[in-house]
């Protein structure tokens, strides 16, 4: 195999698939020093203020000189970007062959929607409730049985002592996951005297089937835990009549983001999900691509994949208002990547940027939808959200993400409310930690063709839309995580 890859004709700095020893040759060059695994060698010298190309675009410039076969990373590359951005529409969208779709084993709810699974979630609508949610699920465990899968609370600090936007949000996102398909029942916990009442609630959920939703003010009830677990009971005898039944897969929604990422993260996971991605579009699917500061530097490679002007516009929106989220709070937009990033090969935000939107493949962008918004349009959508991975995982199952495919290339345990498949982008990391991957994109860099590795996922995403588990879920790691701009009372 190689030892580096040269992704673009363009680049001038070609990138480790594996630790690189100095005197290693590549395509003429004599690396000059050890180089480790998903880090940069110049390909020819680089003169100060020149820009470093890396997937055919500036990444950053030169700060000093660099020498053919040097290191490339943070001591000698800085940013380009500033908190400005000029964008125009050149549109370049081309359409993905339709293709007729798989099936996979799912559920069928009664209005319609399919789900990958059957379970009942217990919502807090105020973070002085969460201790109730939690042992309402332990003391009723005995309810899962036949097709009801679990029973899960999700507990947040929220739902009171908030203003403006931030309330707006909480109530928008908890009502959202309330309606998400993957829940057969839903019990909406109170405890009676929060921000978030009862009747905002209500009128942020909007129509819905009374056996399917239940709602519990503990205030209300002398004894909290026979009622609740009354409701749950309800609840889990009208869950349990959906059976698993073949679904085409074009009803599916899938989430994609990346933490943790290292420099292997735009050459193997990254490629992979974003031709599963196609893959799905072509069968009628749709997928969700979010974390808007971490488009940033590569903006303009998804703007101009937007389907109209229309779109365009909204993608625009969203950019220039996240960077205003960021000045407005005294930041600058280009304060990332992570200590874990950097140690991974990434240099600048342009570089994981340039990586980050490889998971958007190559299909149009149908639509820009707003925090807590669901998909309504078939197709690849851009969601806004933070980077952070659990408000962004949080944002993606509100959307209605059946599935959050998360990349990595250090790791990480987490999970969102909807099964949560990570990818690792090397085999180190898939060999050390199999209690965290489901998924090795390893392989890529030792030879396997991205639409190789993009059809081994969409078996992946199939099988456990089938009701294979992920790692998360085995562990029962389940966890939300709200958006928060202002000020807590």
């Amino acid at each position: 195999m190689n030892n580096f890859i040269k992704i673009h004709p363009a680049d001038n700095v070609a990138v480790a698939l594996s630790p690189v020893a100095a005197g290693t040759v590549f395509e003429g060059v004599t690396a000059r020093e050890d180089i480790p695994q998903g880090h940069k060698m110049a390909l020819c010298t680089i003169p100060a203020g020149e820009n470093v190309v890396k997937y055919g675009f500036a990444i950053g410039h030169a700060t000093e000189e660099i020498a053919p076969g040097a290191w490339v990373h943070v001591h000698n590359t800085k940013t380009n970007l500033s908190e400005e951005g000029d964008y125009t529409y050149d549109c370049k969208a081309e359409a993905v062959a339709p293709v007729a779709p798989a099936t996979f084993q799912g559920f069928v709810r009664a209005d319609g929607r399919a789900a990958v699974r059957n379970e009942i979630w217990v919502i807090p609508t105020v973070g002085c409730v969460n201790g109730i949610a939690q042992k309402l699920c332990r003391d009723n465990a005995h309810l899962v049985s036949g097709s009801l899968e679990g029973l899960y609370a999700f507990p947040h600090p929220f739902g009171c002592s908030q203003m403006g936007d931030d309330h707006a949000q909480t109530r928008k996102l908890l009502a959202a996951l309330a309606r998400h398909p993957n829940a057969g029942g839903v019990l909406v916990l109170s405890l009676g005297c929060e921000n978030l009442t009862h009747e905002q609630f209500v009128e942020e959920l909007g129509e819905y089937d009374e056996n399917r939703v239940k709602f519990l003010t503990c205030q209300d009830v002398e004894d909290e835990f026979e009622a609740g677990s009354r409701l749950l009971k309800e609840l889990a005898d009208y869950a349990k009549a959906f059976e698993r039944q073949p679904v085409p897969v074009s009803e599916l929604v899938i989430g994609m983001k990346c933490g943790g990422s290292d420099g292997l993260s735009g050459i193997t996971a990254n490629p992979a999900v974003g031709a599963f991605s196609d893959l799905l579009i072509a069968q009628g699917g749709s997928t969700v691509l979010t974390e808007v500061p971490e488009m940033f530097g590569a903006e303009g490679i998804l703007m101009n994949r937007c389907v109209n002007r229309e779109v365009f516009d909204k993608a625009v929106k969203m950019i220039t208002d996240f960077k205003h989220y960021f000045t407005s709070h005294g930041q600058v937009v280009y304060e990332n990547p992570s200590p874990g990033n950097k140690k991974g090969g990434i240099t600048t935000l342009e570089d994981k940027s340039c990586g980050c939107v490889q998971k958007g493949g190559s299909a149009p962008i149908v639509d820009v939808i707003g925090y807590g918004d669901a998909v309504v349009t078939k197709g690849l959508n851009m969601l806004s959200g933070p980077g952070n991975d659990l408000v962004s995982a949080t944002a993606l199952t509100a959307a209605g993400a059946h599935i959050v495919l998360f990349t990595t290339g250090r790791g990480t345990p987490f999970g969102a409310p909807a099964p949560t498949l990570k990818i690792a982008t090397n085999n180190s990391l898939a060999q050390r930690k199999k209690g965290w991957v489901d998924f090795n994109a390893g392989p890529v860099a030792e030879g396997e063709t991205i639409p190789e590795a993009g059809k081994r996922l969409f078996d992946k995403v199939v099988a456990v839309a089938s009701g294979e588990q992920t790692e998360n879920e085995k562990h029962g790691y389940r966890e939300i995580s709200i958006f928060k701009d202002g000020v807590v009372l």
